[in-house]
């Protein structure tokens, strides 16, 4: 018997990655589901050979580890109370809106000795991680740019109806991914600028410890003609850019399952553990922040 583990969710993203990379993944199995309307929670349980569960406690008593697949606010709560009973936590991004809460989780799983991940994406798509660890082993990049424009309020769209993505935007929805990559590669951030554009559309200026500074462009609300994304890292000897994923999601959730499992020696430790995620919330509340200051306060008037 693998890994015992429970989703929390019931969503498109909970079914089509989280529990379809669980049901095959062959060191664990998928015991348990909990979503906030049990009836849903049932339907996808049935439909992973999984047990539903009407109370989250009662769930997180009964299994190892729990993958998280619900707005921000409700996993900061939720994986407070799983990691003080004893379970691993595979968080989504971001793992929470505040740093307070951040800390929370954190502290949990400091004080649980349980394992933790923040599944970002490209973190965990084969190709795109090994373009990252090869970045890594070169020096002196000194800018950054991601470009993330999408279209997500569209009928039919299966983020569409996230209430928390349409009152959050495009910031805290896949700031957190282009972070993921942007940290990685040029070293934590110290501050930040922010602008809006049309719509939900933001531009974000982080500046590095390493004295590097990179830019994130984003949104959820892009017209046609503007869709699409870059990723690009430039440096003294040459610029590259992160290819495009060759695999799927949940086969991303695969490989973050696996790294999951991985035994380590010691208190045990990742890059894109709770500790990380928690920075990249700080640095999503410190460009909210600036964003909330009235215009006159952000800008410098031409002319």
């Amino acid at each position: 018997m693998g890994m015992r583990f429970a989703v929390v969710g019931t969503g498109f993203w909970a079914r089509e990655t989280h529990a379809t990379a669980l049901a095959a993944h062959p060191d664990v199995d998928l015991v348990g589901v909990w979503g906030r309307s049990f009836t849903r929670a049932a339907e996808l349980a049935q439909a992973f050979g999984a047990r539903p569960y009407e109370r989250a406690d009662d769930m997180f008593a009964d299994v190892d580890a729990v993958a998280f697949a619900v707005p921000p606010n409700v996993q900061a709560d939720l994986a407070v109370r799983a990691a003080t009973r004893g379970c691993h936590l595979l968080l989504d991004k971001p793992m929470a809106f505040s740093t307070a809460a951040a800390d929370r989780i954190v502290e949990a799983v400091e004080g649980a000795g349980v394992r933790s991940l923040v599944f970002f994406t490209s973190r965990f798509t084969a190709n795109q991680a090994d373009w990252l660890t090869g970045v890594q082993q070169e020096p002196a990049w000194n800018s950054g740019y991601v470009r993330m424009y999408g279209s997500i309020f569209e009928p039919g769209n299966p983020y569409g109806t996230s209430a928390w993505r349409r009152a959050r935007g495009a910031l805290w929805d896949i700031g957190p991914h282009a972070l993921s990559v942007l940290v990685a590669a040029l070293g934590p951030v110290t501050h930040v600028l922010a602008d809006r554009g049309q719509g939900d559309t933001v531009t974000i200026v982080l500046h590095h410890r390493s004295g590097a500074a990179s830019t994130m462009s984003l949104s959820l609300t892009a017209p046609p003609g503007s869709l699409g994304s870059t990723w690009q890292l430039f440096g003294e000897h040459r610029q590259t850019s992160m290819p495009e994923a060759t695999t799927t999601p949940a086969a991303a959730m695969g490989a973050c399952i696996s790294t999951l499992l991985t035994e380590q020696p010691g208190r045990w430790r990742h890059p894109c553990d709770a500790s990380f995620g928690r920075d990249v919330v700080a640095i999503l509340q410190a460009a909210d922040a600036f964003l909330q200051r009235p215009l006159a306060d952000r800008v410098q008037p031409v002319g």
